[in-house]
């Protein structure tokens, strides 16, 4: 029988998850200034959009090589250590970024960016919030984790944008703008490093297993990764996990081009446009904060294949429906495109606790199932480019809208499959248990 959880322990698990918050919603934004000060980057660094596309480009295949690595140093060294490390590096390759030098160090910058974000941060991340939350938490957990994030990287971006707005002026050149609103994101991310490694246990407080948990008994450390690597290849939860969060990845990179489609599709103003995706951001709290209890309450699995089902019927409208100077119609679209988007992200990796991977190789099935599932990072741009070579440029972003949309379907076919494999195995454990599977919940 599990033990009661102390109300001292249960604030100890709260606070951790809480600072562990923070830290998430305040890692990346740094590393993705392009989506609110573009045009200021290229003039304070001297380079064009192609050079800052090589940049990002960099990144995307830094993160994305680092993401099975990541789950194995995750697996060997404590979350405080690995969290507090990557914030204070990212923030001190800000600082160095403020300096706007060389494209060359850019370059520099931009690998260190991938190899802080993608193989210190990632997968330490997502296992802790992973080993805080109880078995029946693990929706909650998550859709918080996502939507906490969410509502740092707004707060900070509103904080960020009213410094680039008051503190200097239209004529000032770029570097004097950017430069505050860079120190900020800076020393906010080496701020909480030190929040992190001091008021993080080192080793944190573990929410119990339930008695009847997915994951398997933990297992004899051999140190043999490609062992360990064909262990939980034979997994095929985690592959079907990794298949849905593609899809699910592919929508929510659809976000990046809502601006062009609204100026070039439905002829808004850039203003107009970027105006109605910055509410858009909003939703990211609202979606993640919202699905997490319901998901807990209702299956996730369900859940997750009404959210997908949903947002490519918004999609395939957004795509295929004229649209033109319907304004109000294009701001409730997007919105719920969005918030649907933002809910889904904030409740599939609670379906990681369903997958029956030994405990000391959760590391490691978070770093696979993130490399394949977040291909999207380095595969939707190349799509987009591909599209844009061949097509108008309205034509291939409804082509690009509609390809993305039918990916929600499969999505949600993928979650149906991952629900019929929880249940047969819950039927199989039943059955060898001696349990009439009737009498179950």
């Amino acid at each position: 029988m599990a033990t009661p959880e102390s109300p001292a322990a249960r604030r100890q698990r709260y606070f951790q998850f809480l600072v562990i918050v923070l830290g998430g919603g305040a890692m990346y934004p740094i590393m993705y200034l392009r989506q609110n000060f573009e045009i200021s980057i290229l003039e304070a660094c001297r380079i064009d959009a192609s050079q800052l596309g090589e940049l990002y480009s960099i990144l995307g295949v830094i993160v994305t090589l680092a993401y099975i690595p990541s789950g194995r140093i995750a697996d060997r060294f404590a979350p405080r250590t690995l969290l507090s490390a990557a914030l204070a590096a990212t923030g001190l390759l800000g600082l160095w970024f403020a300096t706007f030098p060389s494209f060359f160090q850019l370059k520099l910058i931009f690998i260190g960016w991938g190899i802080t974000g993608g193989l210190l941060f990632w997968a330490s991340l997502i296992k802790a919030v992973k080993l805080l939350a109880k078995p029946n938490e693990q929706g909650r957990f998550f859709g918080i984790l996502d939507g906490g994030r969410g509502l740092v990287e707004a707060f900070l971006a509103s904080v960020a944008v009213a410094m680039f707005r008051f503190l200097s002026t239209p004529a000032d050149h770029g570097s004097i703008r950017l430069q505050p609103v860079i120190h900020l994101y800076a020393f906010t991310c080496i701020a909480l490093a030190v929040l992190l490694f001091f008021l993080l246990d080192k080793e944190m407080p573990q929410a119990e297993a339930a008695p009847h948990s997915d994951a398997a008994p933990a297992l004899a450390v051999d140190g043999n990764l490609f062992r360990d690597i064909w262990t939980l290849a034979t997994i095929p939860q985690l592959w079907v996990l990794a298949g849905l969060i593609m899809c699910a990845h592919q929508l929510f990179w659809a976000t990046y081009s809502f601006s062009a489609f609204l100026q070039v599709n439905c002829g808004m103003s850039a203003l107009a446009a970027g105006s109605i995706t910055l509410t858009k951001l909003w939703m990211r709290p609202v979606g993640g904060l919202t699905v997490g209890f319901l998901g807990d309450a209702f299956g996730k699995e369900r859940l997750l294949v009404v959210l997908f089902v949903l947002v490519s019927a918004c999609m395939l409208c957004f795509a295929q429906v004229p649209l033109h100077g319907r304004t109000y119609v294009i701001l409730a679209i997007v919105l719920v495109i969005g918030y649907l988007i933002y809910a889904i992200k904030g409740l599939y990796w609670a379906l990681l606790d369903r997958c029956p991977v030994p405990p000391r190789l959760t590391g490691l099935a978070i770093g696979i199932v993130s490399f394949v599932g977040l291909l999207p990072d380095v595969t939707m741009p190349l799509l987009d480019g591909f599209l844009s070579r061949h097509f108008d440029r309205p034509q291939s972003l409804v082509i690009y809208f509609t390809l993305i949309g039918a990916c929600g379907f499969i999505g949600a076919a993928l979650c149906l499959w991952f629900g019929r494999m929880h249940e047969a195995r819950i039927r199989r454990g039943a059955a060898g248990a001696g349990i009439c599977p009737t009498n179950m919940k």
